[in-house]
């Protein structure tokens, strides 16, 4: 009698192993949660990520350039690239002085594909031409981002919170192989052109773009 109650018993072990193991599972996955930016207690309208404080050192006021990259993934970032390259080797000659077309962009206005590049332009500058192409156009990104999925059993956990999404761990990995968890405020202070980064409400079909004229 005593044997078979310990054959009973352990024939259940694993199951309570199992559901004690999935318990957790659940209980931490309801932690996790995207990231949350503090609301601004003030909003100072003489200051910030608007036009009018942006301009590369230089920029003349006798010209005003405006670029606008598509979407269309890695490809309409490659793209972009390239008229950024091409703008760099194209001189002008205002009041004189000889400058680099590129230095005369006011403002680029990107989506999807074509914002990855106006945003590292407008955080880091000339430096997009050093490492944008092995950071970024050259790297298996889409590769990358499936095997944090895939061999990572935290982001197993993560993803299956219904406050954390496959786009807050994309974000995520953009951060960590291109932009070095820049913000909009060191965008600002670089005073290089005035990028404007688009999406679209999926609810209005509006479009939104994140700056603070516009996000206001």
């Amino acid at each position: 009698m005593n044997h078979r109650r310990t054959a009973i018993g352990e024939i259940f072990q694993p199951f309570r192993m199992g559901v004690s193991i999935l318990m957790f599972f659940f209980f931490v996955s309801g932690c996790m949660h995207y990231p949350v930016n503090k609301p601004l207690a003030t909003v100072d309208p003489h200051s910030g990520y608007r036009g009018r404080f942006m301009g590369q050192p230089g920029n003349s006021d006798e010209m005003l350039l405006f670029l606008c990259f598509s979407g269309g993934g890695t490809r309409a970032a490659a793209f972009s690239y390239g008229v950024l390259e091409e703008l760099r080797n194209t001189e002008v000659a205002i009041n004189g002085q000889k400058r680099m077309l590129l230095h005369e962009v006011d403002g680029i206005s990107g989506v999807s594909g074509g914002s990855f590049t106006a945003a590292y332009y407008g955080l880091f500058g000339d430096r997009i031409f050093e490492d944008f192409e092995t950071k970024f156009l050259k790297k298996n990104v889409q590769g990358g981002l499936v095997r944090r999925i895939l061999i990572r059993p935290d982001n197993w956990v993560r993803l299956s919170s219904p406050f954390f999404q496959r786009s807050d761990l994309a974000a995520e990995y953009y951060d960590k192989i291109l932009f070095e968890k820049k913000t909009f405020q060191d965008m600002a202070a670089r005073k290089g052109p005035m990028i404007f980064i688009n999406a679209t409400d999926m609810v209005t079909g509006i479009r939104v773009a994140f700056n603070q004229v516009h996000l206001m």
